[in-house]
């Protein structure tokens, strides 16, 4: 039984295959369209995994999408009737859930082929319920609290449930205009970052500041009695005007208008191209701070409802990897899993997860671990591409490569480290979700002070208050690191002991902590044996790792990286066993 899993017509569109229960491809749009958080019809992505499926699209059973335009039907009429939500608002919702009913039409017209030959059957699973299972089911627990947060999903916000078995059940769910997510993208926007997905950079701001206005926003967030929570909707405009999504191009945005009382009492707004100031800065405090308390009384709630002690976390706040961090420490729980897409590609997953074990009742598969599931290149493959790369560019005529053995390949990128190298490590299959971890990365010396600004010069400039994330081995985590545990998607951030502040500075936030990878030999064997061949030299068995990429997606393709490696000052690039360098 082939399963086939959308996220269509929303921002990180993505589609996976399931064969028999067991995930053989997943991707994001992004990836290969090369447009950040690209939305739409993931065509290209669906093309990806029947190649890796081996099959055609006329051999699909099921198609699921991770949403479900009749659920909470009642209450969005009744809603936008109350508020009389602009015609244009209820126009965008109403053209894109058209969209989502002719699935088999836009497959037959990328496909070209009749679509009456499309045999499968579509199924549309409720946004929240897809995120619940994208990370219940991949999870080792066979009982687990549930929550799935983030903005707006099917005119829902959070949800909270429990999983048994290869069953959810749902416990509560807070419906539109009340949501956490939509708080924090509102503030994000407010503080002048106004792409879609720009949260991060709030949630990496906010270290450097004081919670000054904590107390401000408790009149903003209200938390219920019953764990839940609401918004004090004076602040903000979404309920009244609606929320009108486009994507001109593959590039998502949001309309996110900002109140007159936001800034009444927290002063204008901030444009993209305005200083920082430290009011913003605090600002920045306080939206994360208040995030966080909202999602610890929810899962304090939930623990005593439930009496779990195993939960598993999705949906776009999941990504707040601070907060994640920080449950194990602020609620009764004891283990908590995040799936490595937690964000909505991670919904195409969880569609084709919820029909095969939910609805179809099948039995579950083995827990995931890893998240290599995007495309994949031989060295014989490499090889021929930088042949021809060699041969028709210009820009690529002068650079030479060499194919080594394992061992020569581990010293070879140890040593580049060491000599203050920044490294394009390109391996195997591409990761699924929004963090490099291993397979399409770049690596750099975490003991060195002046990482940030090599990083910057050579490769990235970004924000200087954004942080560079630590990859260690799993076996030497807690030598390194406080109250941390398995945490192979760098969903979580851990305070570093301060002792070892020191010797890995490149990876430590201001606050003294970091995003955690911990590195597996029996998940990622050849990134595990390059940091432990970088502890024999030095000890310390940790990278510096930040994505492959330069203000784009993150590569997908040896042709990418080598582009990227061509406009860029990296040092050396290494694809597979093959070794590139400027002449």
């Amino acid at each position: 039984m082939y399963i086939l899993g959308l996220n269509a017509y929303h921002g990180d569109s993505s589609a996976c295959i399931l064969k028999d229960g067991k995930l053989i491809a997943a991707t994001e749009e992004e990836r290969i369209r090369r447009i950040k958080h690209w939305a739409g019809f993931p065509t290209e992505a669906i093309k990806f995994c029947l190649k890796e499926a081996n099959i055609s699209i006329e051999e699909v059973d099921y198609i699921t999408i991770s949403r479900n335009p009749s659920s909470n039907l009642y209450k969005k009429i009744i809603f936008a009737a109350s508020k009389m939500i602009s015609y244009d608002a209820i126009k965008s919702r109403l053209q894109n859930s058209k969209k989502i009913g002719g699935v088999k039409q836009e497959l037959a017209k990328a496909f070209k082929i009749d679509e009456k030959k499309i045999k499968a059957e579509v199924r549309n699973i409720e946004h929240h319920r897809s995120h619940l299972a994208s990370a219940f089911f991949p999870s080792d627990f066979q009982e687990a609290a549930l929550l799935s947060i983030d903005a707006f999903g099917d005119f829902t916000s959070t949800m909270t449930g429990t999983g048994k078995g290869n069953q959810i059940t749902v416990l509560d769910q807070v419906n539109y205009p009340h949501s956490i997510g939509e708080f924090y993208t509102t503030l994000t926007r407010y503080l002048g970052f106004p792409k879609y997905g720009d949260e991060y950079k709030v949630m990496g701001l906010a270290p450097y500041g004081d919670p000054v206005y904590l107390e401000q926003f408790r009149d903003i967030i209200k938390f219920k009695s019953n764990g839940l929570f609401e918004l004090n909707l004076d602040y903000f405009r979404h309920d009244k005007d609606g929320v009108t999504m486009s994507w001109e191009g593959g590039e998502p945005h949001v309309d996110t208008p900002i109140s007159p009382l936001l800034e009444e009492k927290f002063g204008k707004m901030r444009t993209k191209d305005e200083p920082l100031t430290q009011h913003h800065i605090n600002l920045a405090t306080s939206i994360q701070r208040i995030t966080e308390e909202t999602i610890f009384h929810i899962l304090n709630h939930l623990h005593k409802k439930t009496g779990l002690d195993n939960l598993c976390v999705a949906g776009g706040v999941a990504q707040n990897s601070v907060a994640n961090g920080k449950i194990l420490e602020n609620t009764p729980f004891k283990k908590v899993y995040v799936p490595s897409a937690g964000h909505d590609a991670g919904t195409a997953l969880g569609s084709a997860l919820y029909l095969y074990n939910h609805e179809l009742k099948k039995p579950r598969i083995e827990p995931i671990w890893d998240a290599y599931t995007g495309s994949n290149y031989s060295d014989a493959e490499i090889e021929t591409i930088l042949k021809h790369e060699k041969a028709t560019k210009e820009i690529a005529k002068d650079i030479q490569y060499s194919v080594l053995s394992d061992e020569e390949l581990y010293k070879t990128v140890t040593d580049a480290i060491l000599d203050a190298g920044v490294i394009g490590w390109f391996q195997g299959s591409a990761e699924f979700g929004p963090r490099a971890l291993g397979n399409r990365s770049i690596l750099v010396d975490p003991r060195r002070e002046d990482a940030k600004e090599l990083l910057n010069e050579k490769i990235k400039r970004r924000e200087s208050f954004r942080p560079f994330a630590p990859s260690i081995l799993e076996e030497h985590v807690e030598e390194y690191f406080e109250g941390a545990d398995k945490v192979p998607f760098m969903e979580k951030v851990y305070p570093i002991k301060k002792e070892k502040h020191e010797i890995i500075p490149a990876v430590t936030h201001v606050d003294g902590t970091g995003r955690l990878q911990t590195v597996s030999a029996s998940t990622n064997p050849r990134y595990h044996k390059l940091i432990d061949t970088f502890r024999e030299q030095t000890g310390v068995p940790v990278l510096l790792n930040t994505s492959f990429n330069e203000n784009e997606p993150i590569v997908n393709t040896p042709q990418e990286a080598l582009d990227c490696f061509l406009r860029t000052k990296m040092d050396i690039l290494v694809l597979g066993n093959i070794v590139v360098r400027r002449k």
